[in-house]
């Protein structure tokens, strides 16, 4: 029997850049470099979309963690 399996991977960079504009597309240009380069990624896993946004560590960690808690939870509660 064959299975759809969606995944998504997670990962956190630390980028030297000038903006959060700058530090988000160095990581998707360097991603997507690694994605097309890999076969195994592109044919076997099919790699469909790359994903991600850049903060500040400090307050806006601490915002970004929140909003994840607070997602997770609302989530939690619709599905019980």
């Amino acid at each position: 029997m064959i299975f759809k399996v969606h995944w998504i991977i997670d990962g956190i960079a630390e980028i030297d850049a000038k903006s959060k504009t700058e530090a988000e597309k160095i990581v998707q240009e360097g991603l997507e470099n690694y994605v097309k380069e890999s076969d195994v990624l592109m044919n076997k896993f099919v790699a469909k979309s790359i994903q991600g946004t850049a903060y500040e560590p400090g307050s806006d960690e601490n915002k970004k963690k929140n909003e994840d808690e607070n997602t997770k939870t609302n989530t939690d509660l619709e599905n019980s």
